[in-house]
């Protein structure tokens, strides 16, 4: 493994990791596959949050609005 190869590794993984902790906490405290969301943000970054807002944030929002209603 080159040099290269290392910087890219040192500055990706803790951005995949935070992204999958936060992803996996959020999950949890809706009620949303959490162990998928978490997972699935350790493996690419940022696909995993942009469809966490439009699978399970908008929804949600959307839920609270209604019942506030």
């Amino acid at each position: 493994m080159d040099s290269e190869h290392l910087i890219i590794l040192l500055f990706a993984s803790p951005i995949l990791l935070v992204q999958s902790i936060l992803l996996f906490i959020d999950a949890k405290k809706k009620g949303a596959l959490a162990w998928l969301w978490g997972m699935w943000g350790l493996i690419q970054f940022p696909l995993p949050t942009i469809f966490y807002y439009f699978i399970v944030i908008r929804p949600y929002r959307k839920k609270l609005r209604m019942e506030e209603q």
